[in-house]
Parts: structure tokens; sequence; C-alpha cells
């Protein structure tokens, strides 16, 4: 993940999930990164 502090995973778990229009489907929190927001397309149901 470019510009975070620390690489995030596959199966980190994010909360706090909202969906938004544009670009960036996805605003979350995760615990060790804080807000962020995310592509649907990368994004899966668990």
């Amino acid at each position: 993940m470019k510009g975070a502090p620390k690489a995030l995973k596959a199966g980190t778990k994010v909360r706090s999930i909202r969906l938004v229009d544009g670009d960036l489907n996805i605003d979350c929190r995760i615990d060790m990164l804080g807000a962020m927001a995310l592509k649907s397309e990368f994004v899966r149901k668990a």
C-alpha cells in the first residue's frame, strides 16, 4: 500500500465501513493505520 507507515496485508480486518460515491468507494478505519479510503474492487466480504 503506497504511503502507509506499515504494509496492509491480505486478511486485515477493518471497522466502521461506509460506502461512498467516487473513485474510492469505501471509507473505513483500520486499527493500526487509522482512517482510510479503499477501492471496492480489491475488497471482499469475509
